[in-house]
Order: structure tokens, then C-alpha cells, then sequence
């Protein structure tokens, strides 16, 4: 089931604790705090799905002595001339 977070909204309108309930995704979203009953609203959030390229692991795949040992040639754009040689 996922998770989903929440926020509370305080008497004045300001926001207050965030919290997280695992609820069904049919299930309609909570109105109310299930401890205190304040009123709250739910936050939307990027989810985490798929930590397979991080910036460590991508990184270490372009790093360029592993491509030249994979047999790769690199080759480098001068500004200049827009010409590309041997790195």
C-alpha cells in the first residue's frame, strides 16, 4: 500500500505537523489528524521509485578511464574552431 503524506492545518491557517498514513489508493484521503482530529491536508510529493541511476553510480559509469578501458576513444569540442580531437 502506498504511503501518503499529510500536513495539519492549524486554527489560524498556517500549516502545522507532517505526518504519514499507509492508506489504499481507493481509499479517499483523510480529513482529520487520527490523534489530535486537527484538520489537515494532504501533501503531494515526487515519489522515490527507482534508485537504480543515482549521481554516484552515473558518476562512476562516465568516468574516463573506464571508458577507455571499455575500448572507447574520447574526444573533446574546441570552442574556437568547433573541430573535435583526442582527449
Amino acid at each position: 500500500m502506498p504511503v501518503y503524506k499529510y500536513i495539519t492545518v492549524e486554527s489560524d491557517g498556517s500549516e502545522g505537523e507532517i505526518f504519514e498514513v499507509e492508506q489504499s489508493m481507493s481509499a479517499k484521503p483523510i480529513e482529520r489528524h487520527p490523534e489530535n482530529g486537527k484538520k489537515v491536508r494532504r501533501i503531494f510529493d515526487i515519489p522515490n521509485i527507482c534508485d537504480e541511476y543515482t549521481p554516484g553510480k552515473e558518476k562512476a559509469l562516465s568516468d574516463i578511464t573506464r571508458i577507455k578501458k571499455a575500448g572507447f576513444e574520447i574526444l573533446e569540442k574546441d570552442k574556437l574552431t568547433g573541430k573535435y580531437f583526442r582527449k
